[in-house]
This record gives C-alpha cells, sequence and structure tokens, in this order.
C-alpha cells in the first residue's frame, strides 16, 4: 500500500454499502439499505433510531450475528463476509466484546465463572484464566465480588459482571446493545462512567442506544431512519463538552492481552454461547 493512509492501522469498523433484507418478493423487509460506516480505532460511537429505524439490525451485522444480504464489512481489516459459521464464532469470541440490555448471565453461577467462560472456550489454561478474569472484575469496580452469583448482586453489578466478561478477551471492538436498558439512574451512571475510563485508556466502543443522555457520552452520534444513516454528529472537542469526570483506571487493573489460541480448540457452538449469541433478536 502507498499514499497518505500507508501504514496506518486498518479501521475497527468498515462497512461498505451494506443491505439487509428480510423475506422475499412483496412481504420483504428492507432493514437497512445500503449503509456506509466508518469507525477507527479508539472511537466511541453511538448508534441511535427509533423502533423499525434498523439499529438493532446494524447491530447484529456489526457483532457478526448475522450477515449483511449485499455489501462489505470489515472487521478490524478482516473481510466478514469470507467466513464460514465457525470462523465467525472464532471472531465473536476474540474480537468482539458484547454487553447486552438482560445481562445474559448463568444462573447460580459466580461473578468469577463467569468472566472465565469466554476464556475456557478459548481454550486457555485455569491458572491465567483465573489471572485475567480477576483483572477485568477488578476493571470495573468488582474485585470484592468475584464470590456473587447474579442473584446476589444488583442490576447495576449484573451489568458490571457483564462489562468484565466482554473485556477480558480484549476484543477489539465492545459492543453494547442499551447496555444501561434495565439501570436505575445510579447503576446508569456507574456504568457510563466505566465505559468513559475504557475510551479514555483507547477501547473502541459502539452502543446502541435510544437514550439522548446515553448517547451524549459518547464522541459520535449517528442517527438511522428507515435503514439509512442520516445523521453523523461527532461532538467538538473540549472541556465543555466533556463528561463528568470519573477516577482512573488503576494500571494494575488493565486486563493482559490475549493469548494466541489454535484455530481448532473450541467449536462454533462453543463460542457462540460465550459471545453472547443467545441474545440474537
Amino acid at each position: 500500500m502507498t499514499g497518505p493512509d500507508a501504514g496506518r492501522p486498518a479501521p475497527v469498523i468498515d462497512v461498505r454499502a451494506v443491505t439487509k433484507s428480510y423475506g422475499h418478493g412483496a412481504a420483504s423487509v428492507h432493514a437497512l439499505r445500503g449503509v456506509d460506516l466508518t469507525i477507527e480505532s479508539g472511537e466511541y460511537v453511538a448508534i441511535m433510531g427509533s423502533s423499525g429505524s434498523g439499529k438493532s439490525t446494524l447491530m447484529n451485522v456489526l457483532g457478526c450475528l448475522d450477515v449483511p444480504t449485499a455489501g462489505r464489512y470489515l472487521l478490524d481489516g478482516l473481510d466478514v463476509g469470507r467466513l464460514d459459521e465457525h470462523q465467525l464464532a472464532l471472531v465473536r469470541n476474540r474480537r468482539i466484546g458484547f454487553v447486552f440490555q438482560s445481562f445474559n448471565l448463568i444462573p447460580r453461577t459466580s461473578a468469577l465463572a463467569q468472566v472465565e467462560l469466554p476464556l475456557s472456550y478459548a481454550g486457555v489454561r485455569a491458572k491465567e484464566r483465573r489471572r485475567r478474569a480477576l483483572a477485568a472484575l477488578d476493571l470495573v469496580g468488582l474485585a470484592d465480588r468475584t464470590d456473587h452469583a447474579p442473584n446476589e448482586l444488583s442490576g447495576g453489578q449484573q451489568q458490571r459482571v457483564a462489562l468484565a466478561r466482554a473485556l477480558v478477551t480484549a476484543p477489539a471492538l465492545l459492543l453494547a446493545d442499551e447496555p444501561t436498558g434495565n439501570l436505575d439512574s445510579h447503576s446508569t451512571a456507574e456504568v457510563l462512567g466505566i465505559l468513559d475510563r475504557l475510551h479514555g485508556a483507547g477501547r473502541t466502543i459502539v452502543i446502541i442506544t435510544h437514550e439522548d443522555e446515553v448517547a451524549a457520552r459518547a464522541e459520535r452520534v449517528l442517527r438511522l431512519v428507515d435503514g439509512l444513516v442520516v445523521a453523523d454528529h461527532r461532538r467538538p472537542p473540549g472541556p465543555a463538552s466533556a463528561p463528568p469526570p470519573t477516577p482512573p483506571v488503576p494500571a494494575a487493573a488493565t486486563v493482559p492481552p490475549a493469548t494466541t489460541v489454535p484455530s481448532g480448540a473450541f467449536g462454533a457452538s462453543d463460542a457462540s454461547d460465550a459471545s453472547g449469541e443467545g441474545a440474537r433478536r
């Protein structure tokens, strides 16, 4: 590659003329109608839209939970349209961290075991799994709740466990679908504060939301109408537009980089479970 872009890293998300249709003939529904979208490493982007706008469909495509009808999607430089279902499961497990509105935690299972799960499916050894899971729980402020099951945690704490689980594989993309939808105002502030700090540390975050106050924390807001991106607003830099200050992430709590795992280390169905595919809508 030559020219001004030579040597630059690939965008984390590169969507080109993506469409998604369901059904056939007169009964077909066009959920996405030619979406073009580029999200660079380290960006914090909110995607907004009313019911039926296509935002959930776009989230499923970005999360490799569904495939476009037409167009091209590159995730961290990888053309996912060329992958089979097993390879897509590997991508979901290793390159995307999912956070859903409903938490998707396993009943009667400790927070530590919940966070270890994606690493277990990826074939990471027990000692390393525990070390990285503890670091991820510390990152979200739950170092003292490692042995607690979901029914022993508040809604905000459960969502923070889900955040830790999403982060433990050090994914290229953190994809959050209405992550504060089931939370009270105090827990919402806690979760948004964690996302602010993750963004400040260079994480790439895409959040799907219908709440203006949640989208306002992002540096960039996209609006979808009838399957098209109709607005792409970037927040101007400066202290006046910055979110409320939050405590810095302790250096010791940084989640270590993911260990390279042989491609045959786990099956597609296992990886799908670890990535939260059960919440596909």
